[in-house]
Parts: C-alpha cells; sequence; structure tokens
C-alpha cells in the first residue's frame, strides 16, 4: 500500500501537511487485552494485528482510565488515510516494546525509524478459577523508509503532538520522543508551581 505524503506543496508552492489531526484529540486506537483485536473507540474493530511507524511516543507512569496507577507506552501515528491516531498499552505489553527499543538504541536507532508490527501473544491466569485468559501485545519490526522517516520527524518537530485525556496530576513521563504538550496545558493540569511534574513533560509554546 502506498503511503501518503506527509507534507504536500500550496499553490504557491510553500509547504502544508497533508496530515488530519485535532490538536489534543487523536484518532483513539484501542488495544482489547481481553480479546487480542485492535478497535477504533472501542466501536470500529482493526483485526488482531496492527502495523505503523511510531512518529512520537512517551513511556510514563500514571494512574489513567480508572485503571489505577500503573506503567504505561503511548505511541501516535499516521494512518492509512493519514489521520493522527495514538494507542496505548500498559504492563507486560509496555516491557515488550522496551525489549525491541534497548537494541535500536545500541545500533544508535529509535522507534521512529521502523515499522512496527504489534501481534497479541496469549496468556493463562491460572491463579484464580476458572482460568483467566488475556494478550498481551508483541513487538516486531522492519526499518522504514529514511525519507519517511524525516519528513514524521519534521512534522513531530512543528506540531503539539499529545492526547489531552491521558494527561493528568499523577503523570509522570520517563523516556519521550515527539511528544509535546503545549504549556497551558501543562498550566492547568499541574498547577503554575508543580514544576516537579512539569519538568517530566516536553512542552512546546
Amino acid at each position: 500500500m502506498e503511503l501518503l505524503p506527509v507534507f504536500t506543496a500550496d499553490a504557491e508552492g510553500q509547504q502544508v501537511s497533508n496530515v488530519k489531526y485535532l490538536t489534543g484529540s487523536p484518532r483513539q486506537i484501542r488495544f482489547d487485552a481481553k480479546k487480542g483485536e485492535f478497535n477504533v473507540n472501542g466501536k470500529e474493530p482493526l483485526g488482531s494485528t496492527l502495523s505503523f511507524q511510531p512518529l512520537a511516543w512517551e513511556f510514563f507512569d500514571a494512574n489513567i482510565l480508572n485503571m489505577g496507577q500503573k506503567s504505561w507506552v503511548e505511541m501516535f501515528y499516521l494512518d492509512e488515510k493519514n489521520r493522527l491516531c495514538a494507542v496505548l498499552f500498559h504492563g507486560n505489553s509496555v516491557n515488550a516494546l522496551k525489549q525491541v527499543s534497548v537494541p535500536l538504541f545500541y545500533d544508535d536507532l529509535t522507534l521512529a525509524d521502523v515499522i512496527l508490527t504489534i501481534t497479541p501473544e496469549k496468556k493463562e491466569n491460572t491463579k484464580i478459577t476458572p482460568k483467566g485468559v488475556y494478550y498481551i501485545a508483541n513487538f516486531s519490526y522492519a526499518m522504514a523508509d529514511p525519507k519517511r522517516t524525516a519528513d514524521l520527524a519534521e512534522y513531530a518537530g512543528k506540531y503539539n503532538i499529545y492526547r489531552e485525556e491521558t494527561i493528568n496530576d499523577t503523570r509522570i513521563g520517563s523516556v519521550s520522543q515527539g511528544y509535546n504538550v503545549p504549556q497551558h496545558i501543562i498550566s492547568r493540569v499541574f498547577g503554575l508551581n508543580s514544576n516537579s511534574h512539569i519538568a517530566e513533560l516536553p512542552a512546546v509554546d
């Protein structure tokens, strides 16, 4: 499938974004750990496999979505229609992605340089009766086109890429790239004097 360009030229030859993104409200892609399937907002099914090239992400700890304090990773990417999407993983899936990220680091690469393919792996909890069945995400990758990578990096550097719904005063980021939160959002969520948290969130005006 041929990808849509990240940027196009207007009538005057000026570069313009070809991405559809409402700031702070990316298209929400969900991984249903009970079924091992992806969907859009819990409605439109996307199947059990998802492939994309990340353009921004953050590993963080937070109490979000009424799930208690957990470790998360939030990744942002463009789908086949150039809509900016966000997908969240927590728990064992976060650890699985870190196993992919570490060797990339030692090859002077990041998640932005690859196309991730995510497939579910079935797990069983035999400590309960009846036994529980759930899925974690497994990650594999192939190298992405360098020109596409450069275009995505340029886009991430120009726009505020974040999901407002997953930002609250329990969020503490650890590793991020391309993830940019406007200062007014940080000030509203954390308070003007909450420097310990603000320092953990990359911000642009």
